[in-house]
C-alpha cells in the first residue's frame, strides 16, 4: 500500500470513493479542479492510497490557526476507504499521514466529523485516539449560497 498525494488522474476514484461516503459527485473534471485547488493550497493536503494501481481511499486535511492561543489545528474535512480495501489498515495509514501532515505544519490538535449513523467510523476514530466531543459541543451551519448577498 502507497499512501501519496493525489493527482488529477485520481479525479474519478476520488469520485467513487466521496460517492461512497455519501456525496455523490459530478464529473471527474470538476473533482480534478478541485483537487488543483487543494493542490494550489499550501494549508491543506490530500492523500489516497494506492494498491496495484489502484486508489482504495483518500483523505484531506485543512489546517486552521487558532485565534484564541498560539499554534493551529487541522480538520479532517474527509476519509473514506473502498469496501473492499476495508479493516486492512488503510485508513490508519491515511490518518498517520494526514496527522503527520498536520503535526509537521504546528498543529496541536485534530478534529473530524462524522455524521451520527456511521458508528463504525466513530468507533475508528475512539480507537485511533480521538475524544468523541458528542453532548460537550454544538455545530451550527449556515449555507451562505442560499442566503441573499447583502452588500453594503
Amino acid at each position: 500500500m502507497e499512501i501519496r498525494p493525489v493527482q488529477l488522474a485520481d479525479a474519478g476514484a476520488v469520485n467513487e470513493l466521496l460517492a461512497v461516503l455519501g456525496y455523490p459527485q459530478g464529473e471527474p473534471q470538476d473533482t480534478a479542479r478541485r483537487i488543483n485547488a487543494w493542490s494550489d493550497d499550501p494549508s491543506g493536503v490530500v492523500y489516497v492510497a494506492e494498491e496495484a494501481g489502484v486508489v482504495a481511499g483518500v483523505i484531506a486535511v485543512q489546517l486552521c490557526p487558532f485565534f484564541e492561543r498560539e499554534g493551529s489545528w487541522g480538520r479532517i474535512t474527509a476519509l473514506v476507504v473502498s469496501e473492499r480495501a476495508r479493516r486492512r489498515g488503510v485508513a490508519s495509514q491515511l490518518m498517520a499521514a494526514g496527522e503527520s501532515f498536520a503535526r509537521e505544519r504546528g498543529c496541536v490538535r485534530m478534529e473530524v466529523t462524522s455524521r451520527q449513523e456511521r458508528s463504525d467510523a466513530h468507533e475508528f476514530y475512539r480507537r485511533y485516539g480521538y475524544d468523541d466531543q458528542t453532548g460537550k459541543s454544538s455545530r451550527f451551519l449556515r449555507d451562505l449560497s442560499l442566503v441573499e448577498r447583502r452588500d453594503g
